[in-house]
């Protein structure tokens, strides 16, 4: 058994009252990303936790389970994408939301079908807000839920809008949306189109998701109208 260290870990030092110790430890290793951190060693967790790498692999194998951390292929370790989910359930109570949502809802009301707010997330697209069909034949997609960036009508106009190359982007910039048939899932069809505010920042892509037997070329008009008076209100807030 090692001898236990002369010096507290941060968890030691920052203990919950009445709480549990691993929990706490497993906490710290989370804590220990800081702002511009994309990935880091073990070997450098465990100097900013101060726990023995014994430890820190324990805890990294647990954490990896639930998805809140990873590995990447060069052996170091990244948040995982459960973080991403619970921030953007956390994100959804703020300001974003209050604007969002009711343009999201009044989308759904006028057309019968499913609306989705997608963010980037490096590599992927979060689904940060969702508001459902009320019709039993939709696809499933749940606030929270990471999903590809390069396939899907919402993570081609983040990628369209963030830079990326190739005639479908070029064309996606063009038309200032995208009609996409079967392209995440078969049979389902989404319309998507960028959300911009002040100073023209890309915020994310609104889509509306429908079944292909459901699809009415209206659909196409009534999103990019949405679309464009939300990016004109968030560019007034």
């Amino acid at each position: 058994m090692p001898r236990k260290s002369s010096i507290a870990s941060v968890a030691d030092e920052q203990a919950a009252p009445g709480g549990a110790a691993a929990v706490d430890r497993a906490l710290s290793l989370l804590s220990a990303f800081r702002a511009g951190d994309v990935s880091l060693s073990v070997t450098e967790l465990a100097e900013r936790t101060r726990l023995y790498k014994s430890t820190v692999l324990r805890l990294l194998a647990s954490l990896a389970h639930g998805g809140l951390l990873r590995k990447t292929p060069e052996g170091l370790w990244a948040l995982g994408p459960e973080v991403a989910r619970l921030a953007a359930l956390y994100t959804a109570s703020f300001s974003l939301a209050d604007v969002v949502l009711p343009a999201m809802q009044a989308l759904v009301a006028q057309t019968g079908e499913s609306v989705a707010f997608h963010v980037r997330q490096g590599t992927q697209r979060l689904c940060l807000y969702r508001v459902d069909s009320p019709q039993l034949l939709r696809d499933h997609v749940r606030a929270g839920d990471v999903l590809p960036l390069e396939r899907g009508a919402g993570g081609r106009v983040l990628m369209a809008f963030s830079g990326a190359k190739g005639q479908v982007y070029e064309q996606v910039r063009q038309d200032g949306y995208i009609l996409a048939m079967g392209d995440r899932v078969p049979g389902l069809a989404g319309v998507s189109a960028p959300v911009w505010k002040g100073g023209g920042q890309l915020v994310g892509a609104l889509t509306l998701t429908v079944p292909e037997s459901r699809f009415q070329k209206k659909f196409v008009a009534n999103l990019r109208a949405a679309a464009q008076a939300l990016s004109e209100q968030l560019a007034k807030g």
